[in-house]
């Protein structure tokens, strides 16, 4: 089964201490108000009442056409990154559906992999995915927003 990988801790620990986003601005600072937001490296939902922050992201090495940018959330206080299991976190199947995409190594989407998934079915069509050798690694995106949730790695 493939991996799911969340953001790594070395990111989220630069952010926490105010590095600049994506963008170059230093991390928003909000209240969970419980109704939703997840946390990109520890996977889970961010209680409410808990600091959280607010960054913009690109999950790309390189800048290129293809290198999309957008808001996530990381909790504001230290959270173990998600160890992967083989499952996707319960977090991760509050929502009804997902986004996702397919990438080649050169970081561009490889046309036609894009798709709506249930729950339930990700992790079982990013293997599929991974059939086409040219297929480096998957993201997961909010199926609503665009927003980015995870990547999914060979396993």
């Amino acid at each position: 089964m493939p991996r799911l990988t969340a953001l790594p801790t070395a990111l989220v620990t630069a952010w926490r201490a105010g590095a600049p986003d994506a963008h170059g601005l230093p991390p928003e600072r909000h209240v969970s108000d419980g109704t939703g937001n997840r946390c990109r490296h520890c996977l889970r939902l961010i209680p409410e009442g808990t600091d959280f922050l607010i960054v913009a992201h690109r999950p790309f090495d390189h800048l290129h056409a293809y290198a999309e940018v957008g808001p996530v959330f990381v909790c504001a206080d230290d959270c173990a990154r998600h160890a992967d299991d083989g499952r996707l976190p319960p977090a991760m199947t509050s929502a009804p559906d997902y986004l996702i995409k397919g990438y080649a190594a050169d970081e561009r989407i490889v046309y036609g992999t894009g798709q709506i998934v249930a729950p339930d079915a990700m992790l079982g069509a990013a293997e599929a995915l991974f059939a086409d050798p040219q297929i480096a690694f998957v993201h997961i995106r909010s199926a609503r927003n665009n927003c980015y949730q995870a990547r999914i790695d060979r396993a």
